[in-house]
């Protein structure tokens, strides 16, 4: 259903620091957990902004790029082998494969040049990416064929064993005192995949598709249910189950991270990625007391091995000021501290140059990747015994 504009109608505004879209994306960003049968009736009610200025607004932003993606994310590491990678590449290569992780794998997600502020254990990898493979394949074999076609000397995997937060409210964040922190700690979502049936990754293809401008109208569900070419009521049913199954993520409107709008405004500068080494059977711990502070925007248990001093405990933060991001790690380093759990060592990688899109996780996409690559997809299955294949 297509909106037709008036010529007299006056212009809508698109800044974040508008008072209204303030309102919208201090809820829209990420306060809608779950399968969201009204997304945009909900977020009327959570923001007190009337429905209609609501789809009125988030069209403007997402036509002006204010807002960069609409769309029902998924719990992906749910429904896919997924990894931080961090890749070591020539200095002279290190464009070119970050181009080619963006434009032309559609696994690879977030892609980020990082650096350490001095030379420290694993400051020599700056290409940073999340990859996810669908259920059966190999990670490990994509990410070979990654380090082959973009000339990477050593990578190493990270997948997560926990995830302790998973949101990126930029507005919502702006203003926060260091140290801010829930009252209970964050609870820990674990990465055990779930299996699917066809109808249900029929529906799930057609729910986490961002929408276009034309498609932002208040009864959204009904023609991705057409396009799953399923019934509306039973879409409904699947979306709800799938819900219930927690592999869904939350509907969200997602800002530019870095760069600057078409109002040349910034909602964050800086990205910083923390590490932790904390002490074996602490992890768990760490990372719900980590995960509580609202400052940090995703927070995991990931094994950085010798390349990165054995951390464990991995978040990352936004600020607009440098120092600030520096003033909530030192506060979070306190509590832990307070907590009783001590490290042995920590580090921060700042991001710069960065891309994100969706990783695509659907197995017939991954197929057709195979097959335009020249590669029999049945060699790119898990090994029996290799995380995803048969024991």
């Amino acid at each position: 259903m297509k909106r037709d504009m008036p010529l007299d109608h006056p212009i809508v505004p698109t800044s974040v620091s508008d008072p209204v879209n303030a309102a919208i994306l201090a809820v829209s960003e990420d306060r809608l957990a779950g399968f969201q049968e009204d997304p945009f009736g909900e977020i009327a009610s959570q923001s007190g902004v009337a429905v209609e200025t609501v789809l009125e607004r988030v069209v403007a932003m997402l036509q002006a790029g204010t807002i960069r993606r609409v769309r029902q994310t998924l719990m992906s590491t749910n429904l896919a082998r997924g990894a931080l990678v961090a890749w070591q590449v020539p200095a002279d290569r290190l464009d070119q494969a970050f181009e080619y992780m963006f434009e032309d794998d559609p696994f690879s997600g977030h892609v980020v040049i990082r650096s350490t502020d001095s030379a420290t254990p694993g400051s020599n990898y700056r290409l940073w990416t999340t990859l996810k493979v669908p259920q059966g394949y190999s990670i490990r074999k994509h990410a070979e064929f990654l380090a082959r076609e973009v000339g990477a000397e050593a990578f190493r995997l990270m997948p997560a064993k926990f995830v302790f937060a998973l949101g990126v409210g930029h507005v919502r964040r702006r203003g926060l005192e260091p140290g801010a922190r829930a009252e209970t700690m964050a609870e820990p979502m674990n990465t055990a995949i779930v299996e699917l049936s066809e109808l249900e990754w029929r529906v799930l293809t057609a729910l986490k598709r961002e929408f276009a401008p034309d498609e932002i109208v208040r009864d959204v569900w009904r023609a991705r249910a057409a396009e799953a070419n399923v019934a509306f009521d039973e879409f409904m049913r699947v979306g709800r189950d799938l819900n219930a199954r927690r592999v869904v993520g939350r509907f969200s409107t997602f800002l530019e991270h870095v760069k600057p709008d078409a109002n040349n405004e910034r909602v964050t500068r800086y990205n910083a990625l923390f590490h932790w080494a904390v002490p074996a059977g602490r992890e768990m711990e760490a990372g719900r007391e980590v995960g509580r502070h609202y400052v940090i925007t995703h927070a995991y248990w990931r094994e950085g091995g010798p390349e990165f001093r054995h951390v464990n405990v991995m978040a990352v933060a936004h600020g607009m000021e440098k120092e600030r991001v520096l003033a909530n790690k030192a506060a979070i380093d306190e509590h832990l501290r307070e907590a009783g759990i001590d490290f042995t060592y920590t580090n921060v990688f700042w991001g710069g140059r960065s891309e994100i899109k969706p990783s695509e996780i659907a197995p017939s996409a991954y197929r057709a990747f195979c097959e335009r690559h020249g590669i029999d997809p049945t060699t790119m299955l898990a090994e029996p015994g290799e995380e995803g294949g048969a024991v």
